[in-house]
């Protein structure tokens, strides 16, 4: 169960190399950077493997330069009160740029091209007959006029469809859980595909950007390619596990799937055939690790000065302004009387509560609440202990 001592010095630790952009947004007078520290406030991380990592009692917040979280053991996180954040869309136009690049250039057969190229480094004044004889074994196509279907429509996936109808594709999109802001977004010229099945059956390049979950785990298989048209390119920027890999290995041997573009190559992949291999190189960018670490730095730095979450991947996004005046901050299940019961606890002390905020994900819940009291320093232990005592609270701190 985490608390914080009021007016300290808060402890940062990295587990990767960090922009130094971001970490300037934690200034020296309230935060250190200590990598070797044992009991951090907060880390900030890119890829590092959390799983194994054994969480000290302090330790609040945990932040994501990127989008994906499967790195970080997000439901022991919850269970304990600390908060993951990520940093959707900071690195949203770097994947897009990437996306459209590789359409094209597969599509061109550039990767190929250029690989058979430089075989011919050997072959002297050879060379530029040789290059005019074998070019005709690099003929591609063009994407003017074809159909990109893009799955996700979400940072990445609508800059994707936008910026290919820019390019004269004709788009469609699939995203049953597209929000409010995308939807403002995205270009009214991009279709809407009422199934995933209509994508898959419309497409001639297939692009995903959603997240892997249990739902869409393996969700390009020997059954989906079944109702895609032959010579389909597929495009992943997202995560391997979202295709099968032993059946598209089977569907580019068929030619079914025309290529596979994957920015997650393993053994499996690098031994397909018409498989496009990039080392993992969507995000990166200069300008995208900055994005991410800027974003990521100031999500952690308003939390630990103010309680406010945003982009929180386990508990609700809450923000009420703060004041200076002094904050109780409550993680607990989502169960009735919660709330009720923490602010009776705040009255057992004569305070007044000033203004105060609730909101809920699934089985947690997460509550703010302001006195307007001034609350002296001896009486924040005793309080902080009093809502500990509730039945449900997992998490508490008085800000």
């Amino acid at each position: 169960m985490s608390t914080i001592t009021v007016d300290k010095v808060n402890t940062i630790k990295t587990l990767n190399n960090i922009a130094e952009s971001g970490l300037r947004i934690f200034n020296k007078e309230q935060y250190t950077i200590d990598n070797d520290s044992q009991n951090p406030d907060a880390i900030v991380v890119r890829s590092a493997n959390m799983h194994s990592i054994e969480f000290n009692n302090e330790l609040k917040a945990i932040a994501r330069a990127g989008a994906g979280v499967n790195n970080i053991p997000v439901d022991q996180c919850t269970e304990t009160g600390i908060v993951v954040f990520n940093t959707p869309g900071a690195n949203a136009n770097a994947v897009k740029e990437l996306v459209l690049t590789s359409l094209i250039a597969a599509s061109r057969n550039l990767f190929d091209g250029v690989a058979w190229a430089k075989t011919l480094g050997a072959e002297g004044e050879k060379i530029p007959k040789l290059v005019e004889e074998g070019k005709k074994n690099f003929v591609g196509k063009e994407i003017r006029g074809k159909t990109l279907g893009v799955i996700g429509l979400g940072a990445i996936g609508a800059l994707v469809a936008n910026d290919a109808l820019d390019l004269d594709m004709d788009v469609i999109g699939f995203d049953p859980f597209i929000s409010v802001d995308t939807a403002w977004n995205l270009s009214r010229n991009v279709h809407r595909a009422m199934s995933i099945e209509e994508l898959f059956a419309k497409s001639d390049y297939i692009t995903v950007h959603v997240p892997l979950t249990a739902d869409t785990k393996g969700m390009f298989n020997e059954e989906t390619f079944k109702i895609m048209k032959e010579d389909v390119y597929i495009l992943n920027f997202s995560r391997g596990g979202l295709v099968n890999e032993k059946d598209i290995a089977v569907a580019l041997e068929s030619g079914k799937v025309g290529k596979y573009i994957s920015d997650f190559p393993n053994e499996d992949v690098l031994k397909m055939k018409n498989a496009v291999p990039i080392p993992h190189l969507g995000a990166s960018t200069e300008e995208s690790e900055e994005n991410c670490a800027v974003m990521a730095a100031r999500q952690v730095k308003e939390f630990l000065e103010t309680g406010n979450i945003k982009n929180s991947v386990n508990f609700p996004n809450v923000s009420l302004p703060y004041t200076g005046k002094r904050r109780v901050a409550a993680f607990h299940k989502n169960v009735p009387n919660m709330v009720g019961q923490i602010t009776s606890a705040i009255s057992n002390y004569n305070l007044n509560i000033a203004d105060m905020i609730n909101s809920s994900r699934g089985d947690y819940a997460y509550t703010m609440i302001d006195i307007d009291n001034k609350v002296d320093n001896d009486v924040i232990p005793s309080l902080e202990e009093k809502i500990k005592q509730i039945e449900g609270i997992i998490g508490v701190r008085l800000i």
